[in-house]
């Protein structure tokens, strides 16, 4: 009789040894599973956004953190997913300081700065942001943005709700009200305040309310930052102005898209750079952003004086109705073709923007004169200007800058990169080079061509930088812990397409983007995955 046991132990014994295995298995599983990520950059050269020199390393991604930054090459088989980054540079996202945020909602996935290397914008500069923000900002969230956004306070906005256009002092009720909205603003997530003097009704605002609103930001932590009252013949009282300001409200400030215009003024950059430079040292915390172009981008309006635009183009118009102001306003025109945006010669105001004569966009008011067989003097591009606004306005690039004072105020060491750019698709009106290829710009023909800045320098001016101004955390450096924004491109061939003859192009050598451990650029592919987050600034 055989004995069952000899065929039960040895069952038994199997069943547990491969459960027992089984086990290990699954564990050993969950383990891997824990330790892996979902993103390995592998044999790139890592430029952290510190300034400080370059190093090879292995970068990995773990929701939308960097889990590590190793020298010692890291396991594939620990990873979702591997950019083989050999031979490229490994960058922490830029962020853009100053970007023009108006077309968000019909552009959420922000493709034109993306394209760039962008992964952080801040809007409403120039003294324009949306109103009220808390509920702009919950709807920027609720359709989701492809890069992170954030928003100053505008002062021409709260300005004009309170006052409207009109050119004198506010009111003691009316200036409590315009720092109640300045404080709502910051409460509401703004990271500080934007002016912009050189447009209405900013124009009219004098010191005391300036330094009035500003103070009211410096509790929550915020900065101030203004397109200048004027950057041609009156740029040095200008600069004087923003850091007065800055003294007075003791709040940090950034002379934004900073600038020398007018052929009269070129070279004055030595002498905005010193005064920056002496109000630090008495104590202002002053700083600096920049565009790499010789020319500007604004309304048509722009050439006109400020005083004759007070209460908007309808009272501008009816002002062109009185020969004896129509005489100062055409004279004060022709002199700001002279000696300011103008540049002296029809040729150097481009057209961007016109909705109603879309055959302008791109040429010039030279070419328009000619078109219309008028002779192109700057008398005559005055009258072409009214003509623009009382057809409805348009927006214009001036050429008036020099490159020598751009090179100057990119090297001074406060200066950052800002775009001063706009979002758009492609093919829409005839925009400003920069809206396509302000940051490539830097890296491929200020830094590898020129030398202007070295590669290190050129990464920090446009991420721990701007993002230290701005006060963003864990933003700006690869960082272990920090958000995983990150750009992988080509330091050999990155460079901008975009041009003033032919801006809708996008750059070269931007391979990856990453916003928020999620890839936006893939291998050169844009992908709208909307991983960018709504930036609101923790009030204390």
């Amino acid at each position: 009789m055989s004995n069952p046991w000899r065929i039960f132990i040895p069952t038994l014994f199997a069943q547990v040894a491969a459960t027992v295995l089984l086990n290990a298995q699954i564990i050993d599983s969950k383990q891997s599973a824990e330790q892996k990520w979902d993103i390995l950059i592998q044999g790139g050269t890592v430029v952290d956004g510190t300034g400080e020199p370059r190093f090879m390393a292995d970068v990995a991604i773990q929701g939308d953190r960097i889990v590590a930054v190793s020298s010692t090459p890291l396991s594939i088989q620990l990873a979702k997913k591997v950019i083989d980054a050999t031979g490229k540079v490994i960058s922490p996202g830029f962020v853009d300081i100053h970007t023009h945020l108006d077309p968000l909602f019909t552009l959420p996935g922000g493709e034109s700065h993306v394209r760039q290397g962008v992964t952080t914008a801040l809007g409403g500069p120039d003294g324009t942001a949306p109103w009220p923000l808390v509920s702009y900002l919950d709807r920027a969230d609720e359709i989701g943005v492809g890069l992170n956004v954030g928003f100053m306070v505008g002062h021409n906005t709260v300005r004009r709700e309170v006052i409207g256009l009109e050119d004198r002092p506010p009111t003691f009720s009316e200036l409590t009200r315009m720092q109640d909205m300045v404080v709502q603003g910051m409460i509401e997530g703004a990271w500080g305040i934007s002016t912009g003097l050189k447009y209405l009704p900013g124009a009219f605002a004098d010191l005391t309310e300036l330094v009035a609103l500003s103070a009211m930001v410096v509790p929550y932590g915020g900065f101030y930052t203004s397109h200048l009252r004027d950057e041609g013949l009156g740029l040095l009282e200008s600069v004087s102005e923003a850091l007065e300001i800055g003294r007075q409200a003791g709040i940090p400030v950034v002379l934004t898209h900073h600038k020398v215009v007018g052929q009269p003024m070129w070279g004055s950059s030595s002498i905005t750079l010193n005064m920056v430079d002496s109000a630090r040292a008495a104590g202002t915390d002053a700083m600096i952003d920049q565009y790499p172009y010789t020319a500007s981008h604004s309304g048509i309006t722009i050439l006109i004086p400020t005083w004759a635009m007070e209460g908007g183009t309808d009272a501008l118009l009816t002002r062109m109705e009185d020969p004896g102001l129509a005489d100062s306003i055409l004279s004060g025109i022709e002199f700001n073709i002279k000696y300011d945006r103008g540049g002296n010669d029809l040729r150097r105001v481009q057209f961007s923007k016109v909705s109603w004569d879309k055959s302008l966009e791109g040429k010039t008011l030279y070419d328009w004169a000619v078109r219309d067989g008028l002779e192109p003097t700057p008398a005559i591009g005055a009258e072409l200007v009214i003509e623009s606004v009382r057809r409805g306005g348009a927006n214009g690039i001036y050429h008036a800058m020099d490159e020598a004072d751009v090179e100057a105020i990119m090297s001074h060491p406060q200066t950052m990169i800002g775009s001063d750019g706009r979002l758009v698709a492609l093919g829409d009106g005839h925009p400003h080079p920069r809206w396509y290829g302000t940051f490539p710009r830097v890296l491929g023909l200020y830094s590898r061509e020129r030398g202007i800045l070295k590669l290190e320098e050129a990464v920090r001016k446009m991420t721990s930088m701007p993002a230290r101004r701005i006060g963003l955390p864990e933003r700006g450096q690869v960082e272990i812990g920090w958000f995983a924004d990150l750009v992988v491109f080509d330091s050999e061939t990155i460079i901008d397409r975009a041009t003033f003859q032919d801006p809708h192009q996008y750059p070269v050598g931007v391979e990856w983007v990453l916003v928020n451990g999620k890839i936006a650029i893939e291998d050169g592919v844009y992908r709208d995955v909307r991983s960018g987050k709504v930036l609101r600034k923790k009030t204390p």
